[in-house]
């Protein structure tokens, strides 16, 4: 039965061939209605058709059609079960949703969805305006600064603060006793390397094309280059199996997987990026507050490779 079935938002994207990103601000303005079930959002199968139907026909919003066919008081009941705003969180760290959990609790009146994709479509989205606190971790390597180059480029133009979510340590996995002599980038010019990569526009990808470019050493000569992973346990997992010589990640997933070796080189910024729009100052000094909070705090410290020194801390602000 129709009624049975639910989508996620993944699916919802495949479905309708639209990014997660539009299918997430289609639920953040009220067009298509969602609930979450544990860390997903999901849509009636029902929800999608008649959005569906709406969009064929032109006709009102769900909100305008409830109003029309729904007796005054089920559509009061719905307005309270929907009266919270949503708020898109992107990124693909452990940190983020821990994040989540903690706004969810304490943040009012709104409620967070996570999208999970990288740094560089991350910002692409808020200046799309179909997000709303981004994460990025992206170096620029003529300057050796992380983030604020490629915020001020991409969101010029806007009013935005950057604020840290935490420092991590980044490098390369090796296997296990690192048979093939890797500990730097430079190393990176040993013939016959392979390696596995991260999809375009992640951080990592960004940290090693920075480097590559560098060092004077040509993608072309690394096997595998073309060969992507779309998380940071994914590229750890390839080089344990031994299909991989090294890849580029933090130092948290390689020890979740065993067999792997961590080359610590850099230590780089995660932030936050918001747009400063009059109707975000509440919702961002709240998230401020759950940033710097103990009990926020203290679900990071245990999750190895994270530097909470600058947390919460406003980096930048226009």
């Amino acid at each position: 039965m129709t009624a049975d079935v639910s989508y996620t938002t993944e699916e919802i994207s495949k479905l309708l061939k639209i990014s997660k990103l539009t299918v997430y601000d289609l639920i953040k303005k009220g067009d298509l209605p969602a609930y979450r079930v544990g860390k997903q959002m999901r849509v009636d199968a029902s929800d999608l058709e008649a959005y569906k139907t709406r969009a064929k026909g032109g006709i009102a919003s769900p909100k305008k059609d409830l109003a029309e066919s729904l007796p005054q008081q089920q559509v009061h009941a719905q307005a309270a079960s929907s009266s919270k705003q949503s708020l898109v969180i992107t990124g693909q760290d452990v940190s983020l949703d821990i994040l989540a959990k903690h706004m969810e609790r304490h943040v009012s009146n709104y409620r967070p969805l996570r999208s999970y994709v990288g740094s560089l479509d991350s910002l692409i989205s808020m200046y799309k305006g179909e997000s709303d606190i981004v994460s990025t971790h992206l170096l620029d390597g003529d300057t050796g600064e992380y983030n604020i180059p490629y915020i001020r480029k991409l969101l010029t133009g806007s009013s935005y603060l950057v604020m840290n979510l935490v420092s991590r340590s980044a490098g390369l996995y090796v296997k296990q006793g690192n048979p093939k002599q890797i500990y730097g980038w430079a190393d990176l010019k040993k013939p016959g390397l392979q390696l596995v990569n991260r999809e375009k526009g992640s951080g990592a990808r960004v940290l090693l094309d920075e480097q590559l470019r560098l060092h004077g050493i040509p993608y072309q000569l690394l096997s595998g280059y073309e060969q992507e992973e779309s998380n940071h346990m994914g590229v750890a997992g390839k080089v344990a199996t031994g299909e991989a010589d090294f890849g580029v990640g933090i130092e948290k997933a390689a020890y979740m997987v065993g067999g792997v070796e961590f080359i610590p080189l850099i230590q780089e910024r995660y932030d936050l990026v918001m747009l400063k729009k009059p109707e975000n100052l509440e919702w961002i000094e709240r998230l401020k507050q759950v940033l710097q909070s103990e009990s926020f705090h203290n679900e990071l410290r245990p999750i190895q490779g994270y530097d909470l020194s600058q947390t919460g801390r406003i980096l930048f602000e226009t």
